[in-house]
């Protein structure tokens, strides 16, 4: 199962690591505009972008789906066991010699 992986920034709002990156990549770009250094940020938005891919992630929706999905499945599985204990009550004890 993959995993939902947020970040935390300033004010304590939750981004996720697209967010992220991509406020990384327009300040890099504006740190770059019109310099040699172009390069070295395409480069770098490649390291990032092949980091990024290699993370177990999921979005937001799949995570609250799968959350749902584990909440009516616990619930099913309460019941059935309640409906498995009221019948081992019914059944007559039988004794092993």
């Amino acid at each position: 199962m993959k995993h939902a992986h947020f970040l935390c920034t300033k004010g304590n709002t939750m981004k996720q690591p697209n967010d992220v990156f991509n406020d990384f990549q327009a300040r890099v770009s504006d740190l770059f505009k019109n310099s040699p250094a172009k390069d070295v940020e395409r480069n770098v938005k490649a390291m990032l972008s092949q980091g990024f891919s290699k993370l177990d992630l999921v979005t937001r929706e799949e995570f609250d789906t799968q959350t749902q999905v584990l909440v009516r499945t616990r619930a099913r599985l309460e019941e059935l066991e309640r409906r498995v204990a009221e019948l081992e009550q019914k059944l007559p004890l039988t004794q092993t010699p």
